[in-house]
């Protein structure tokens, strides 16, 4: 992530439990990890432990693989409580929560979630069709219509996806103060649909811009296919400028976004702010000679691997000649596990 141009990761985790289910004897053991390897890796990390309940609306109970996501309340304090004391060591982390969505968490446990920490609030919402007619087939309202009403959103949360919003839902939504997580990547690849970015942008929202599925990690990619779905969508260019290209609107408005979705005081340059910062190389035939809105244009829809020479997370320098500097390490390790779990040990 480091080496294609994040600074920050808003680590929305599932994975709490062996497998089968049970708890570990630290029920945050599997958050641990996730802290260390923020640790090892000088990432910046917004932690959101994601409560997990049931396998639809209907409360039907989870199975199979979802039984190492699956918490009450009470195991997902715990969860939560130990990453607490886990992340106080990295002086940039921040807690917050994840209700995962309103169709894997009940009623009663969307009410207390939210007050748990003092964080952000991350939540999938209206990702898919079929979740779309589930929730309001149950509950007698479009997710996001209901959550409107419902949920106290502000400006803490951060609605993954809402991809399938009316016009109505839209400006209702951004009147809130929440934040629009996209995923644009994992959204084509799942076939989840196109965001409605002028609607949004028009309303007055705020979106953030991360990286899902892992098929593919690429900041570049992530704003190219944003722009290009709402082309398609529309049949018109250049969907997403407003008097600034859209390269630049795409990578400001991403960054105040994507800093309001981590809790991070980061996402403009100024005193006071999180040093996180990128440096392009700028040596690349594809950037040769440009400068201002033509660089962060060329970058968004040109972009390939490799381009990012240098970046800073909070001022740490972790990637530099376009290398991070634990690399070698990291690769060396992550081959041996590989290797261990295609072998079945």
């Amino acid at each position: 992530m480091a080496e294609a141009g994040f600074a920050a990761v808003c680590e929305f985790h599932y994975l709490h439990h062996p497998v089968g289910g049970g708890t570990y004897a630290d029920p945050a053991e599997l958050s641990r990890r996730i802290i260390q390897a923020a640790g090892e890796t000088g990432l910046g990390l917004t932690h959101l432990p994601v409560i997990y309940e049931q396998g639809g609306v209907d409360g039907r109970a989870l199975a199979g693989g979802q039984l190492r996501f699956g918490s009450t309340p009470e195991v997902y304090a715990r969860v939560l409580e130990g990453a607490g004391r886990g992340l106080a060591d990295l002086p940039d982390a921040v807690l917050g929560v994840a209700p995962h969505s309103l169709r894997a968490v009940s009623r009663g446990t969307l009410d207390r979630v939210a007050g748990m920490t003092g964080g952000p609030v991350h939540i999938h919402i209206a990702e898919q069709v079929a979740e779309v007619d589930e929730v309001q087939s149950a509950w007698g309202a479009r997710p996001v219509a209901w959550a409107v009403e419902n949920l106290p959103l502000d400006r803490r949360w951060c609605m993954i996806h809402a991809t399938q919003m009316e016009p109505a839902e839209v400006a209702a939504l951004a009147r809130t103060g929440a934040v629009a997580g996209l995923c644009p990547i994992t959204e084509a690849n799942l076939g989840d649909g196109i965001f409605d970015g002028p609607g949004w942008l028009d309303a007055g929202g705020g979106f953030g811009v991360g990286t899902d599925s892992n098929v593919r990690i690429s900041l570049a990619e992530e704003l190219r296919v944003l722009e290009y779905s709402q082309r398609l969508g529309r049949k018109a260019r250049a969907v997403l400028a407003d008097g600034r290209s859209t390269g630049r609107l795409l990578w400001e408005e991403a960054a105040r976004g994507g800093a309001q979705a981590a809790g991070r005081g980061t996402g403009r340059i100024e005193v006071g702010q999180w040093a996180d910062l990128l440096a392009l190389e700028t040596s690349d035939l594809r950037l040769e000679g440009l400068a201002g809105d033509q660089l962060l244009d060329a970058f968004a829809f040109a972009g390939r691997d490799g381009l990012v020479s240098d970046l800073w997370s909070a001022g740490r320098h972790i990637v530099r000649g376009g290398r991070h500097i634990a690399r070698e390490s990291v690769e060396t390790r992550f081959r041996a596990t590989m290797r261990r779990l295609r072998e079945g040990l």
